[in-house]
């Protein structure tokens, strides 16, 4: 499985998924960038008490889209490569498990929205320095807010794995994409049980662990069934 990580993480050098890595939180800064400079006096006023936590609690509200449309465009270039290439058949004829082939592509994934979610802590923070909002940064906070999201995605992030791989026409992919993204908008107001809800860290207990615990369980089990599914096909 490292050696198909390896490749993989080769192969994308001819794409432009690092630079999707890095424009999904830098668009997110940007945007609320402007919005407190627009709105400053408003904003500031609004959060005078916690002027740290009104910038995390608004960047949350335009990350978790830019999280899901971010993971299905991913998923999409991972798998990509072979479907352009009609290399499935000698992927799958490497000395390689299947498991190994899905999982990797799985990995590489979430690590990759990894570095995305550090990314944007770290904008935060430069952004509210120069706000001039102080050197009490809540860090605690500020981590939760941008890896807790990541884990409720995971579900969405097995099955976009999933969908990618065994699905040829990319468009279909993107497409359910685009759907998950527009669907995200309203999670807040969605019923708890319902996954796109998950990725605001809002539920009736008030917990974020809540939201990223049941993220984790649901991610591996959408992990399973599409690897099962993966592992009884032949040739894509």
């Amino acid at each position: 499985m490292i050696r198909f990580l390896l490749i993989d993480t080769l192969k994308m050098k001819k794409k432009w998924v690092w630079f999707l890595v890095f424009l999904g939180p830098a668009g997110v800064v940007g945007l609320e960038a402007f919005n407190f400079l627009l709105r400053y006096e408003w904003l500031t006023k609004q959060y005078q008490d916690d002027l740290w936590g009104g910038l995390i609690d608004e960047s949350r509200l335009l990350a978790v889209p830019a999280l899901m449309m971010g993971l299905a465009i991913v998923a999409s270039i991972l798998a990509g490569i072979e479907h352009q290439t009609n290399s499935w058949k000698q992927v799958l004829a490497l000395p390689v498990s299947k498991c190994s082939v899905f999982t990797a592509k799985f990995m590489l994934l979430t690590f990759l929205l990894f570095i995305s979610c550090t990314c944007l802590g770290i904008g935060l923070i430069c952004l509210g320095m120069a706000l001039d909002f102080g050197t009490k940064i809540p860090f605690e906070y500020l981590l939760k807010i941008s890896y807790y999201p990541l884990l409720a995605a995971l579900p969405f992030a097995a099955l976009h794995t999933w969908l990618s791989i065994v699905v040829k026409n990319q468009a279909i992919a993107l497409t359910c994409g685009i759907v998950g993204t527009i669907l995200s908008l309203y999670g807040v107001i969605m019923p708890d049980w319902v996954p796109y809800k998950w990725l605001f860290l809002e539920n009736s207990w008030g917990k974020f662990e809540y939201s990223a615990t049941v993220g984790v369980l649901t991610g591996l089990l959408v992990y399973l069934v599409g690897l099962l599914d993966f592992s009884r096909r032949d040739v894509l």
